[in-house]
């Protein structure tokens, strides 16, 4: 019986990155021979035992056949009899195709070593073709190694397209696809994910509500990119480099779903295209699985993360509206995740890296502002029941009433200076001075706090 180190763990050695999951393979050993040296059983479909102290994965060398469709689709030999070349000739890239022995030395009979100094990501053999979940994991391990310049090879490319072409990424299971997807949300980039999923054809079949926003186009003066799949991949460039967490990545992912459902005959204009994406991103959660606290980011940010872009004309009743609407006096993260959002949302743009973006910031002031009205100084003055719900709303709108004349007189030259640069801004007055409005009136109108 030998035991070798295999796997992700080799391969990051090799690349000088921490190794976190540690998986061993035993070769000439049996079931009865594991359980017999304390290792407790935990795979079902081959054997997979859990170390007696340190808790790591062993599993018996084993060979794969395909006897069926999609993941699962698989009878496993798992013999004392089966080599450790054999075993590592199953697995699905050359660099995970490597093994480590006792002594530290490396087992690679398929060339992962050169593979790694190359950058390259290759299938070990043609049964990489037999398990549909590999076009999303080599899609997963280009986001991962992006960084580090790895590309995929040109003949795995072929194979992921002819697996997409057949049909077989369908047998997948949600549990499988979010896993592998939740992966590249907590560590990866999401825009060469995404690349290299349509590139191969996959992108259609498995997040088909992403790869209808390629080809939507945008008003230049808002998008100078144009094409909507486009932006889509800059906004989640800015989330990963700004490190915003999975759950704020998902919603990014999901919050311009609706522009596919946009009317023709209003393109390029994407009016209302927030709260008619929520049906879709609600359905395309549900086909997931996704936690329940994913779904819910992605739909609030996708119903309101256009208001957020017009908060500096907005009234404040208008503005508490958002609040309450939001539920965020109950819920105050769901504050932090909009306005991080929705900087991702405006400098994921061509040319707009940089902007001031001055709308999450005056919001963002506002409402901690206005989260300090205190309920139990409201019950103390004698309001009850109802009475305590329609006081809070009366003091909190007056402190946003306030707090925003001051907000914007403090900040006046902020203001001013986006306002050169914010389409928001620039838009409404084109079309103020397209139907004859004048200035003053307009100001009113578009819900400027009065003095």
């Amino acid at each position: 019986m030998k035991t070798y180190l295999v796997g992700g763990a080799v391969r990051d050695r090799l690349l000088g990155l921490e190794a976190k999951d540690l998986d061993y393979v035993v070769v000439g050993s049996t079931v009865e021979q594991m359980l017999a040296s304390g290792f407790q059983q935990v795979g079902k479909a081959f054997p997979v035992f859990l170390h007696p102290e340190t808790k790591c994965e062993y599993a018996l060398a084993r060979i794969e056949r395909k006897n069926g469709h999609g993941y699962g689709g698989f009878a496993f030999d798992f013999s004392p009899d089966v080599t450790l070349e054999e075993d590592l000739f199953r697995r699905d890239l050359t660099i995970n195709a490597m093994a480590m022995d006792e002594s530290g030395g490396i087992v690679d009979p398929y060339g992962g070593q050169q593979d790694l100094k190359n950058r390259i990501l290759r299938h070990v053999g043609p049964a990489f073709g037999e398990d549909p979940l590999r076009v999303l994991r080599v899609a997963r391990f280009a986001s991962r190694y992006a960084h580090l310049g790895f590309a995929v090879a040109p003949e795995t490319m072929e194979l992921m397209r002819k697996l997409a072409e057949s049909g077989e990424l369908s047998y997948l299971t949600s549990e499988r696809i979010f896993g592998e997807f939740e992966k590249v949300l907590k560590a990866g980039s999401l825009s060469v994910f995404i690349r290299v999923l349509r590139q191969c054809g996959a992108l259609k079949a498995v997040f088909p509500e992403m790869d209808a926003l390629y080809g939507i186009p945008a008003r230049r003066h808002w998008h100078p990119e144009i094409d909507t799949g486009i932006h889509m991949e800059l906004c989640l460039d800015y989330a990963v480099k700004n490190g915003y967490s999975p759950i704020e990545k998902f919603a990014l992912f999901c919050h311009d779903f609706g522009k596919a459902l946009t009317p023709k005959e209003i393109l390029p204009s994407h009016h209302g295209h927030g709260p008619r994406g929520v049906s879709l991103i609600e359905a395309f959660a549900e086909r997931l699985r996704a936690p329940r606290e994913y779904r819910v980011a992605a739909c609030y940010v996708a119903e309101f993360h256009s208001h957020v872009h017009t908060a500096l004309y907005k009234t404040p009743e208008q503005i508490m509206e958002l609040f309450e609407n939001l539920g965020a006096f109950r819920f105050p993260e769901r504050m932090t995740v909009l306005l991080d959002c929705c900087t991702a949302d405006i400098r994921g743009r061509l040319g707009f890296e940089n902007l001031q973006y001055t709308h999450a910031g005056y919001l963002r002031d506002v409402f901690e502002h206005a989260l300090q009205v205190d309920v139990k100084k409201v019950v103390a003055d004698g309001f009850k029941g109802q009475g305590v719900k329609d006081e809070l709303a009366r003091r909190r709108l007056e402190d946003i009433e306030s707090y925003s004349r001051i907000w914007l007189k403090e900040h006046a030259d902020l203001v001013s200076s986006e306002r050169r640069e914010d389409p928001a801004y620039l838009a409404q007055r084109a079309q103020r001075e397209n139907s004859g409005q004048t200035p003053a009136g307009n100001r009113q109108r578009a819900g400027t706090p009065r003095p």
